[in-house]
């Protein structure tokens, strides 16, 4: 690749976040981003991820991870965290370059409570009598009837053109329908956890698609790694320069609930010679007043209530007053908050905070670097024709196995890494910080440029498993030991 190539995809490694700069005291990605979707947490996406898989032997797939409900105690019962099944799911993806979705993965879920009873009193005087728990005793691999409260999900795949609805398929049984594990209650409900969780990691057949995919819904360690209660704080650290290491991650101790499907590459792409795909995430609320679900006029009977692409966008977003208009809103549809893009506000309120300390602002305006890394993605890495904020991948690119990948992405040269895509471990807080300070503008228009700015909470690969579904096992609710109380 040429220099100017490699500038334009460093540029892009840290534009998807700071491009919307309303705030920069808020750094967690997604979580809890706007006003409005705090009233329904259950379809509050926190983070999308999108990569090439590095699995051996899945070269020829990718895995797409979208995490739901944020900030999960794992003591948080006696309820814990189910999914919303008057809602939808969807993993949209782009394969033209139209910034509207030429495939959709859809989840519906479903909960049903077996209302397990006990009887209670003396012979004479008994009566039978529902539990208050989501379990009456131990539940282990292959044995689950102390379960009181099962939930399970179908997932089908919608195609623009021609219009169709196909429902994913069990490989080994063809069943349409597929189990979620209970959340990590605690080591005496379910002492083997892993064994439990893993028995629904399923192998599936995707209608239309050559080659076996695989899928996993269940609670996960949130993967994403902030020091966030400082950094809400007005970055009440010593400065943003230093040890990249020296600080806090404050969701170590939280949860989230994760979709995990791994489809093969060439199910996703539009032709052998357009491998660049865009892709987000959003999640609706059905209609309850136009009957029952159907497959025909399913846009025109949703609500859509969350919608997450690039990290952080929304949660550093525009100003209050229109968080829910991008929750709201399409891809194709993004050039209506061109103005958060060419004048981010987060460089301007960072020199507000630390420029006692000597730092400086970008003075380039409009910024126009960050227009098209945002936009339209970057020439010769993964751009498409319409501008859209989404995260693209090239699936062209080989995947990196993860001892050789660079948390800092595209920025440190690894080309398989964010803004193409993105990876478990690619720290796209320090990424983006660096660079919305302009570490890749001329010294005259970005003098703290150079600087090497971090919310000094580390990620990297090690961190995450190397086989689907790469997240970590859930932290356990008891006991309190294994998660620091």
């Amino acid at each position: 690749m040429s220099r100017t190539t490699v500038t334009h995809l460093k540029t892009a490694a840290a534009v998807a976040v700071f491009v919307f700069a309303g705030r920069a005291a808020t750094m967690a990605s997604s979580h809890r981003e706007a006003p409005a979707i705090t009233k329904t947490p259950k379809l509050d996406a926190t983070d999308f991820y999108m990569f090439s898989s590095y699995e051996t032997g899945r070269e020829g797939y990718v895995t797409f991870v979208a995490n739901y409900i944020p900030l999960q105690d794992a003591y948080g019962g006696p309820n814990y965290f189910t999914l919303d099944p008057e809602a939808v799911y969807d993993i949209k993806v782009d394969n033209n370059g139209d910034a509207k979705e030429d495939l959709t993965f859809r989840f519906e879920f479903e909960v049903k409570r077996k209302n397990i009873a006990l009887t209670i009193g003396p012979a004479g005087n008994q009566k039978v009598v529902a539990i208050p728990l989501v379990q009456a005793g131990v539940i282990g691999a292959g044995d689950d009837a102390a379960l009181n409260v099962q939930e399970s999900y179908t997932l089908s795949v919608l195609r623009r053109d021609p219009r169709r609805v196909d429902r994913v398929k069990d490989h080994a049984t063809g069943d349409g329908r597929f189990v979620k594990p209970v959340d990590n209650i605690g080591q005496k409900t379910i002492p083997n956890y892993d064994a439990y969780a893993n028995q629904y990691v399923y192998s599936v057949d995707i209608p239309g698609c050559t080659g076996t995919g695989r899928v996993f819904v269940g609670q996960r360690k949130d993967p994403f790694v902030v020091n966030l209660g400082e950094t809400f704080d007005l970055i009440n650290i010593a400065a943003p320069i230093g040890a990249t290491s020296a600080e806090s991650d404050d969701l170590a101790d939280k949860n989230v609930t994760a979709m995990v499907l791994e489809v093969p590459k060439a199910c996703l792409v539009s032709g052998p010679n357009t491998p660049v795909i865009g892709a987000w995430i959003s999640a609706s609320l059905l209609r309850k007043d136009d009957g029952p679900r159907g497959r025909g006029n399913d846009r025109d009977r949703l609500v859509q209530v969350s919608r997450l692409s690039a990290p952080l966008v929304n949660e550093v977003v525009i100003g209050l007053k229109d968080k829910d208009k991008f929750n709201a809103s399409e891809p194709k549809d993004d050039l209506q908050f061109l103005d958060y893009v060419t004048h981010p506000t987060l460089p301007a309120l960072i020199e507000i905070l630390f420029g006692s300390a000597g730092v400086r602002a970008p003075t380039q305006f409009p910024r126009t670097d960050l227009v098209a890394a945002f936009l339209t993605g970057l020439d010769g890495l993964n751009k498409t024709a319409t501008p859209a904020e989404m995260l693209r991948l090239n699936t062209a690119i080989a995947a990196k196995p993860a001892q050789e990948q660079s948390n800092l992405g595209a920025l440190a040269g690894d080309f398989a890494g964010f803004p193409n895509g993105r990876r478990l471990g690619d720290d796209v807080v320090d990424i983006e910080l660096r660079v919305a300070m302009g570490a890749l503008l001329p010294v005259a228009s970005a003098p703290s440029g150079a600087l090497a700015f971090t919310d000094g909470a580390y990620v990297d690969s090690s961190f995450f498993e190397v086989t689907f579904p790469y997240l970590k096992t859930p932290i356990p609710g008891s006991p309190g030991e294994l998660n620091g109380r």
